[in-house]
C-alpha cells in the first residue's frame, strides 16, 4: 500500500517514521508514547498555514505533542504528490538516518481528525497557562490561539534582525532590507556549529521554507529545527535564511553524516523501504543525488539564481 493510499484509507503505518537504527532506549519510549497514547486536543496554532494542533498526550506523562492532520492540508500546486504530514515523518526519518539529532522525534499516526504527523513539542518556555481540552472536536479551527511567553533571551535566538553598523561578531549577514522609516536592516544568522549541520540537513532534504522561527532553543539551549511539510522535492527548492556558509568547505562532522546516510540509503535499505512508504520514487532518487553532490563538491550550495533562494517572512 502506497503512502497516499494509506493515508486514504485512515491506515497509517505506525513504523513509517523509524529509522533502520533504534537510537537509545530513551528515545524509543518518547515514538512509542507519540504513536500509542491518546491525544487530547488543546487548541490550535494560528499563525500557521495549515492546520497545526497542540495536544496532550493522555499516558500520564504529562507531554506535550504537535499533530498535523492530514485533513487539513492545503493543496499545494508545486508540491502534488502525497501529503505534508509525510514529509514531516520522512524528514525526521533522513535526520536520524544520518545522525542530525536536531528534528524532534515524528511519527505517522491516526488522531482525533484522522491520519497526521505527531511530533514531540520542543519546550522553549512553559506555557503560560494550559488551554482546556475541546470536547468532541467536529472542525478543524477548533480553539483558542495558544498564549507562549516568547521573551526570549537574544542569546538563544538563531536569526536576527540588526542595524548593519552594528553586526555582533559571531554572525554572518544573509539579505538586507529597508524599514518603513527608511532606516536599513540585516537579517543575520549566529555563526555557531550546530546551526551550520542544520544547514547541510536543509540541502539534503531540499527545505523549501527554513524561516528563522523555525529554529528553537530548547530550556537546555539544545538546537532543534522544526516544519519540515514542504521538503524532499525531487527538483530543486532550497529556500532558507541559512546562507552565511555558502561555499565554504562542509564541516568533517557533516561529511561523516553524508557518508553515513549514502549507506543508509541503499537501494534495499530498511530506510529506503520506509521511505518508499512516504515519497515517491522520483523524490527518493533525488535524495540520494543530493547527497552524492554533497559529498563530491564537499561544499555548502550556493543559492539557485532560478528559485528565491529566502523564504518570506525570513523571521
Amino acid at each position: 500500500m502506497s503512502g497516499r493510499d494509506r493515508a486514504e484509507s485512515g491506515r497509517p503505518d505506525p513504523e513509517a517514521g523509524a529509522p533502520a537504527e533504534a537510537g537509545v532506549n530513551a528515545e524509543a519510549a518518547v515514538r512509542e508514547r507519540l504513536r500509542s497514547a491518546p491525544l487530547t486536543v488543546l487548541g490550535q496554532l494560528l499563525d500557521s498555514s495549515n492546520t497545526t494542533l497542540l495536544t496532550r498526550l493522555e499516558d500520564g506523562s504529562g507531554e506535550h505533542a504537535i499533530y498535523k492532520p492530514v485533513s487539513g492540508e492545503r493543496p499545494l500546486w508545486d508540491f502534488p504528490d502525497g501529503y505534508l504530514a509525510f514529509r514531516e515523518v520522512a524528514t525526521w526519518v533522513v535526520a536520524t538516518a544520518g545522525g542530525w539529532d536536531v528534528v524532534p522525534p515524528t511519527v505517522l499516526r491516526d488522531g482525533p481528525f484522522g491520519p497526521g504527523s505527531v511530533q514531540r513539542w520542543v519546550t522553549q518556555v512553559p506555557l503560560e497557562e494550559e488551554p482546556e481540552p475541546v470536547e468532541e472536536p467536529e472542525e478543524l479551527e477548533v480553539a483558542d490561539e495558544i498564549e507562549v511567553d516568547t521573551d526570549v533571551e537574544h542569546s538563544d535566538r538563531f536569526v536576527d534582525l540588526f542595524d548593519p553598523a552594528a553586526l555582533p561578531q559571531g554572525w554572518l549577514p544573509v539579505i538586507a532590507g529597508s524599514l518603513a522609516t527608511g532606516g536599513r536592516v540585516i537579517v543575520a544568522h549566529a555563526d555557531r556549529a550546530d546551526l551550520r549541520s542544520v544547514a547541510v540537513l536543509d540541502a539534503v532534504i531540499n527545505n523549501s521554507d527554513r524561516k528563522g522561527t523555525h529554529l528553537l532553543a530548547g530550556q537546555d539551549g539544545r538546537l532543534w529545527c522544526i516544519d519540515h511539510g514542504v521538503t524532499l522535492h525531487a527538483h530543486d527548492k532550497l529556500r532558507t535564511v541559512l546562507w552565511g556558509w555558502a561555499g565554504r568547505r562542509l564541516p568533517p562532522a557533516d561529511v561523516e553524516r553524508l557518508e553515513r546516510l549514502r549507506a543508509a540509503l541503499a537501494p534495499d535499505s530498511a530506510v529506503s523501504g520506509r521511505l518508499g512508504q512516504l515519497l515517491t520514487d522520483g523524490e527518493i532518487g533525488a535524495l540520494r543525488r543530493r547527497v552524492r553532490d554533497l559529498l563530491r563538491t564537499g561544499r555548502h550550495p550556493h543559492p539557485n539564481p532560478d528559485w528565491p533562494s529566502v523564504p518570506w517572512p525570513a523571521l
